[in-house]
């Protein structure tokens, strides 16, 4: 698969979610067998593409995105761009409608999941994006910037931040949601993690 003229910093899957998670979500069933586990998790991979294509994004140095269907064939879809600066991180949201760009531009855009047409773009960071992460129920994003914050967004269409979630020293480089929705890490250049309740 080519395209891009630069280096490829992130990938991102549209079913990225549902195979992390497996049979599992934020009602914390039990399976009486790994059989029954495996079987709910195909169920669940199954209702996620509903006949649709399993797409993936990539981003580069070259300050763009690549839409892909991987499966069907090695060229891109469609070629995105907006972003003033290289591309650090791709996340799709867990219900796949949507996903979103950081870039060392201080911005994050958000995408359509499916056609890749642009949405919005999130202005508040003063440093560059490095990380996003999405909520287990896809209405909200958080960012990780060099300005030392993480922010919370409300998805899909922000004007300013709901929430900056302050008290690194440093620069924020690592983010992650839980996927029953209930905190979120951060990890940061101060050599600490941070974990906030939602």
């Amino acid at each position: 698969m080519k395209g891009h003229g630069h280096r490829v910093n992130s990938l991102a899957l549209s079913s990225d979610y549902i195979c992390r998670t497996g049979p599992f979500d934020h009602r914390c069933l039990k399976f009486n067998s790994d059989e029954e586990a495996y079987q709910a998790a195909i169920e669940k991979y199954n209702v996620f593409k509903s006949g649709e294509p399993e797409r993936m994004v990539s981003g580069s140095d070259d300050f763009t995105l690549f839409l892909w269907h991987p499966k069907e064939g090695k060229h891109p879809i469609k070629r995105l761009t907006g972003h003033q600066q290289a591309v650090n991180h791709i996340a799709f949201s867990p219900d796949g409608r949507y996903f979103a760009s950081a870039s060392f531009d201080k911005k994050t855009k958000i995408w359509n999941g499916k056609s890749g047409d642009f949405i919005s773009t999130l202005n508040g960071h003063v440093g560059a994006v490095y990380q996003v992460a999405w909520s287990s129920d896809s209405r909200y994003l958080v960012t990780a910037s060099k300005d030392s914050t993480a922010k919370l967004w409300e998805m899909p269409n922000c004007k300013r931040a709901k929430e900056t979630l302050p008290g690194h020293a440093d620069e924020v480089y690592a983010l992650d949601w839980s996927p029953n929705g209930s905190s979120v890490s951060t990890g940061s250049k101060d050599r600490t993690i941070k974990i906030w309740k939602h």
